[in-house]
């Protein structure tokens, strides 16, 4: 659903890390490439093996380090789906939500305007206006 594959993304992500005071490295710039580049949710292993093809001098440890700094910036949300490890996107993008497919582990971004309507009219049948929300549904494939 969120295309990323652009330079702005990466952009976006050195700002927050300049505006924590770290210095863009080699190493941390294939890291931000990866993320933003991506179309799909990696953890941090997963980025870990794409960074470390790309230059094996990448740890594990500057990953983990690079996405808490993103995190506590607000540059990238972190999604702890239920059965598996955190997994990241940037957060640029425009509000949707996710499925989870519980056989392949496989997350689908999706938008329904009818799920946002609904929402908000529950929201204000029950006196609340919506600050922020996440929908995660989890499902396996029809047979």
């Amino acid at each position: 659903m969120t295309d990323r594959r652009d330079n702005g993304g990466t952009d976006d992500l050195e700002a927050a890390l300049r505006g924590a005071g770290l210095r863009i490295t080699r190493q941390r710039r294939v890291i931000l490439a990866i993320l933003a580049g991506g179309d799909d949710h990696p953890d941090a292993l997963a980025l870990f093996r794409r960074a470390a093809r790309q230059d094996p001098s990448i740890s594990l440890s500057t990953v983990y380090r690079t996405m808490k700094v993103l995190e506590e910036r607000g540059a990238i949300q972190r999604h702890t789906f239920e059965g598996g490890p955190a997994r990241f996107e940037p957060a640029d993008g425009v509000h949707h939500d996710h499925l989870i497919d519980l056989d392949s582990g496989e997350v689908i971004e999706f938008r329904s305007e009818r799920i946002e309507k609904l929402q908000d009219e529950i929201a204000r049948e029950l006196g609340y206006e919506i600050v922020s929300h996440r929908l995660e549904l989890y499902g396996r494939r029809r047979k």
